[in-house]
């Protein structure tokens, strides 16, 4: 997963004939110099696999129902059917709760994901409003997010000194 943040800056007063200064800066080039973020990545992995490995157990259980189901279905009384039935549907609806309690909008996984990655993303946008605050720039835009840039000068990108400023090296 690859989340950038998009960072923009505007001047409180009102747009003016006088010149704007703009910057850019690569989020992707600055969070792969992050030691903290590749660890954040990893361990979002790591539980990922770990979470999903139970979903599929629960799936895997409920296809295995079916299929005793399927091949016993003829020794059944109506009443085992649907008490079988019932118990497979169960079993795939807990199998979609979990699903969706992990993986969901709001789930655990997104939850996880804003724990490790908002203190990184403050920390780089802190330093980003604080460049900007200190060569007047109007507006910094991150050129890994936005595909409609189709050149920016290196004079004005300052992905190395967010680096330098956050204390690592380029």
């Amino acid at each position: 997963m690859k989340k950038v943040m998009m960072i923009c800056l505007f001047a409180v007063a009102a747009i003016t004939a006088s010149a704007q200064k703009f910057a850019l800066l690569d989020m992707e080039y600055i969070l792969a110099k992050i030691p903290a973020y590749e660890r954040a990545n990893e361990q979002l992995n790591q539980v990922s696999k770990k979470w999903q490995a139970e979903v599929e157990a629960l799936n895997t259980e409920a296809a295995t129902m079916y299929k005793n189901y399927q091949n016993e279905v003829v020794f059944l009384s109506q009443e085992q059917k649907t008490a079988r039935q019932e118990a497979i549907m169960q079993k795939e609806k807990e199998a979609g709760e979990l699903k969706r309690k992990y993986f969901g909008p709001e789930g655990e996984l997104f939850k996880k994901r804003e724990s490790l990655m908002s203190p990184i993303q403050e920390e780089i946008y802190n330093v980003v409003k604080e460049i900007s605050e200190r060569h007047g720039y109007s507006l910094v835009i991150d050129r890994a997010s936005d595909t409609g840039i189709i050149f920016g000068s290196p004079k004005i990108d300052i992905s190395n000194e967010v680096l330098e400023k956050l204390g690592y090296s380029n």
